[in-house]
């Protein structure tokens, strides 16, 4: 089939974002000024860069983590795990601003090194950011999107030392959690290791 976005897909579920999967998951953590703590999960959600390294995550609309982070400056992305996707599953509930989802979830917090937001304590690993930008686009209408992308660059690197094998980051044994299409998740239980071609 072939369709034009602005036509629709005539499918009973949008497809955009089954096929544009896995996707990582920001599970982040933010501070407002007034102290409050927000948790939440966001699929769209990457690294951009690592020179110093980077990581975007975009909001759909001004919610509690976009608006207590352009107050603040700062925000926690913490590592989703299959032995958290139903507490990460909870902090996704649209609970009113001012309510903390680690209480509502379970979840003890940790706190962080350089910036005030804290982080999931059972969570791999979590990585504190300072912002960089708050991007509101603009669409080819020439109206604003309702999304806000969050641009960060991390500053610290917390990695729970279980969960390192040989010196790295083990994905698998932290059986890393990502966003698919529709209600769907994969888990990282295997990996393959493919060598770059030379020039």
């Amino acid at each position: 089939m072939f369709y034009e976005v602005k036509n629709g897909h005539g499918l009973p579920h949008d497809p955009f974002k089954a096929i544009v999967a896995p996707r990582p998951i920001g599970w982040i953590s933010s501070m407002g000024k007034d102290g409050s703590v927000n948790l939440a999960p966001y699929s769209y959600f990457n690294a951009i860069a690592n020179r110093p390294p980077m990581v975007i995550f975009s909001s759909d609309g001004m919610k509690d983590s976009v608006s207590n982070i352009a107050e603040t400056g700062e925000f926690v992305a913490n590592l989703a795990t299959w032995d958290l996707r139903f507490a990460m599953n909870q902090t996704s509930a649209p609970l009113p601003r001012g309510v903390d989802e680690f209480v509502h979830a379970g979840l003890e917090k940790a706190p962080s090194q350089i910036v005030k937001p804290p982080r999931v304590a059972a969570a791999p690993a979590a990585l504190e950011c300072k912002v960089l930008e708050i991007v509101n686009p603009t669409t080819l209408a020439g109206t604003k999107s309702t999304n806000f992308m969050v641009i960060g660059e991390v500053v610290a690197v917390h990695i729970d030392d279980a969960y390192l094998t040989d010196g790295m980051f083990d994905m698998t044994k932290a059986r890393t959690i990502a966003r698919c299409g529709y209600m769907d998740y994969a888990v990282v239980d295997s990996l393959f290791s493919i060598t770059r071609p030379t020039a």
